[in-house]
């Protein structure tokens, strides 16, 4: 197995090097087999944040896998830096998870041997906290419901037919995820619904897999203007997705 970890980042300055760390310890242990990337995908950060992770990589002694820094030149939105991260890999199996680390590091392990499993047929594993048991514990009663809005708003208005649409952890088979990652262009906050839609369009079968937040920091999602800028850009994703032939960009 040969897994990529795509993390993308802006001003994460205080928390980046925890991060390097934690994940690469938790990658070194893992018992896995095979190899690892861990691609930081740095959105025109100003904050220096990019540099702090090639210094403390540089620090540690990696024996299974290696940690890359892919950067933008400007800041462009996370459906960029996780699209950017997504095309620069090579592994087998590609994930992306938040910065922060927010649904903790054994998620990974656990999503990857159940998509490598011999029995798993389905190309794409996206965490859902709506079938978690304690999915959204710690949540303020305000972001659980307009995350439970949301994914309704997408039901109702494009056949969304998933429990979580902006959960911040999905894992592909390699191929998929840059195939996938190269008909995107979504850079907000809706890049989830339309790399979804992309991949249903494309042919690809998409299961779910139960997650629960762990780690809690405040969401850099502005409810009123977001969700006004999200709603526009579900109603153009659908009309373009829906107007593409399938092997064309």
């Amino acid at each position: 197995m040969y897994l990529s970890i795509i993390i993308p980042m802006y001003n994460e300055a205080p928390i980046i090097a925890s991060t390097v760390r934690t994940l690469a310890a938790a990658m070194e242990s893992a018992d896995l087999p095979g190899r690892y990337e861990i691609l930081f995908s740095d959105d025109g950060s100003s904050d220096g944040c990019g540099e702090i992770a090639e210094k403390t990589a540089r620090e540690l002694s990696l024996t299974c896998g290696e940690i890359r820094v892919v950067r933008s030149e400007e800041n462009r939105g996370k459906g960029h830096a996780v699209r950017l991260g997504m095309r620069a890999s090579r592994g087998e199996y590609c994930v992306f998870t938040d910065c922060d680390l927010a649904y903790g590091t054994d998620i990974l392990h656990e999503m990857a041997a159940r998509m490598s499993a011999p029995a798993f047929a389905q190309d794409v594993l996206i965490g859902s906290r709506a079938i978690a048991a304690n999915g959204y514990a710690g949540y303020t009663c305000l972001r659980k419901l307009a995350s439970k809005a949301y994914v309704r708003l997408l039901a109702v208005s494009a056949g969304f037919r998933y429990t979580d649409s902006q959960c911040g952890i999905k894992m592909f088979r390699g191929d998929a995820a840059r195939t996938i990652f190269a008909h995107a262009g979504v850079n907000g906050w809706a890049f989830d619904f339309e790399v979804l839609l992309l991949a249903e369009k494309l042919g690809y079968a998409i299961a779910e897999h139960p997650v629960t937040v762990l780690n809690h920091r405040e969401s850099k999602i502005h409810l009123l203007r977001d969700s006004l800028k999200m709603a526009a850009d579900v109603r153009n994703i659908r009309k373009r997705i829906d107007g593409m032939s399938v092997g064309t960009d």
